[in-house]
C-alpha cells in the first residue's frame, strides 16, 4: 500500500493494513468453520448409515416376532378347536347312550 501513497507516513496505511489483517483473520475463522462443518457432515453420514442398519435389523426382528406370535395364536386356535370337538363328541355320545343307541 505504501507504493500507492508514496510515503511511509501515509495516513490511510495503518487502516489498510488493519483491514488486510482482519481479512486474513476472517479467512482463517471461516476455514475453521468449514473444517468443522465437514467433520460434522462426515459424522452425520456415519450415523445415518448406522441408523439405517439398526432400522433394517428392527424390521427383521419385528417380522420374526409377528411370525412367532402368529404361530402361537394358530396353535392355540387349533388346540381350542380340538377341545371343542372332543366336548361336542362326548355330549353327543352321552345323549346317544341315554337314548339307547
Amino acid at each position: 500500500m505504501s507504493e500507492i501513497c508514496g510515503s511511509a507516513d501515509c495516513p490511510v496505511l495503518p487502516r489498510v493494513e488493519a483491514l488486510e489483517e482482519a481479512n486474513k483473520q476472517h479467512s482463517r475463522t471461516h476455514q475453521g468453520m468449514y473444517d468443522r462443518i465437514r467433520v460434522l457432515e462426515t459424522e452425520n453420514a456415519v450415523q445415518n448409515a448406522h441408523w439405517k442398519n439398526v432400522d433394517s435389523k428392527l424390521d427383521e426382528l419385528t417380522a420374526m416376532v409377528r411370525d412367532l406370535t402368529g404361530k402361537a395364536g394358530r396353535r392355540w386356535d387349533k388346540a381350542m378347536e380340538t377341545i371343542l370337538v372332543a366336548i361336542v363328541t362326548g355330549v353327543v355320545c352321552f345323549l346317544l347312550g341315554k337314548v339307547g343307541l
